[in-house]
């Protein structure tokens, strides 16, 4: 215990690399993992006062507007900008899923958003709603995002290596600065870990309408 009380966010992620990996035998990636562990390790460091705070962001809902637009604009915006400067180097027009999906788009934001099976939900709850204030509170939050950036990429390698997920290792560094994206956002929506919840949220469902590609479950 007293190792855990002294380095709770490295036994964090230990703790999800053993729960998360574990599926991979089975060629799967059990994601909720990732909050079974924050859950554990936060219950032990710091008690029923560590879940509320921990609970307590991921509802905060009460920040600015601005906010809210932020983080479903700018996501929405780097798919497009990113189809676009594909079609400007030559590549063919990206063949957008049928129409009728964007209807269905904010439902399945929506569904994303509280399915603890989904992977954003126990990403944001517990890489935002606990890690990266965790380390802010001894760390700049400069330092603190350095140390996620790395977490958070050790914890996708599995995903950059196993073909069935149709990820290759250069989106480790999409997964650098999407780590430095939300923390940012976090930073300044008032501490809401939900509001990085609904970037994440919007950013993993309009990619798969975008590219046509399966509504399945994996992290971002």
């Amino acid at each position: 215990m007293s190792v855990i009380r002294r380095h709770p966010v490295l036994t964090f992620f230990l703790l999800a690399y053993v729960l998360c990996w574990g599926a991979i035998p089975w060629q799967s990636f059990f994601a909720p993992g990732v909050l079974v562990a924050a859950l554990i390790v936060v219950s032990l460091t710091e008690g029923v006062d560590g879940l509320k705070a921990m609970g307590s962001r991921l509802i905060r809902w009460r920040v600015r507007w601005v906010w809210y637009a932020i983080a479903i604009v700018v996501p929405l915006a780097v798919k497009f900008a990113s189809i676009g400067l594909n079609v400007t180097l030559g590549a063919s027009v990206a063949e957008i899923a049928e129409f009728s999906v964007w209807y269905s788009l904010p439902m399945a934001m929506a569904i994303n958003i509280v399915n603890p099976l989904n992977a954003q939900l126990p990403e944001e709850s517990s890489f935002r709603g606990w890690a990266q204030p965790k380390l802010q509170a001894t760390r700049t939050p400069l330092a603190a995002t350095v140390l996620m950036a790395v977490g958070v990429t050790v914890w996708h390698i599995p995903f950059f290596l196993m073909p069935q997920f149709g990820s290759s290792p250069v989106e480790a560094a999409a997964t650098v600065a999407v780590t430095f994206w939300y923390a940012w956002l976090f930073n300044h929506a008032s501490g809401s870990s939900l509001i990085t919840l609904i970037a994440h949220a919007t950013e993993a469902r309009s990619k798969r309408a975008l590219c046509g590609g399966p509504w399945t479950t994996q992290p971002g």
